[in-house]
């Protein structure tokens, strides 16, 4: 298990992504943390991953944000530690968190456009993912 910002599991990567996503408004709300927990504690990709690791990860995320190359250090992390083939489950985890408090401003937006891009996620794929997000997400 990585032990130092130079190194994030796939796990650290898919948890890094949905702080991101949070943390993207400089307003962590607590319906986004509650999806971010609940989606560790029941997703089979985190079956085996340690969740006390999750602030680790947040402090990482947080200390990023904070440099001026922040951004595409952060990118860098995620991409060295997530295989191809859970590039499209992390957007899935990002648009959920996103979704989770019923509101999405302009920097989230933002964000997730920027996840589609760094993680080359097809456009049609995308909207997909989106639309499901958006579906699970409705309220009455």
């Amino acid at each position: 298990m990585p032990d130092s910002p130079s190194s994030f599991s796939p796990q650290d990567s898919l948890v890094a992504i949905m702080i991101a996503v949070s943390a993207s408004d400089e307003t962590i709300r607590t319906s986004e943390l509650v999806t971010i927990e609940s989606i560790v504690d029941h997703l089979p990709v985190f079956a085996d991953y340690d969740a006390d690791r999750m602030r680790e990860v947040a402090q990482i995320v947080f200390e990023l944000f904070a440099e001026e190359e922040g951004l595409d250090a952060f990118f860098g992390l995620v991409r060295a530690g997530l295989p191809e083939r859970l590039h499209e489950t992390a957007y899935a985890l990002a648009c959920d968190v996103a979704a989770a408090d019923g509101r999405l401003g302009q920097v989230e937006l933002r964000m997730l456009e920027e996840i589609r891009h760094e993680l080359n996620i097809d456009r049609l794929h995308a909207a997909a993912i989106e639309r499901g997000a958006r579906a699970r997400h409705l309220t009455l």
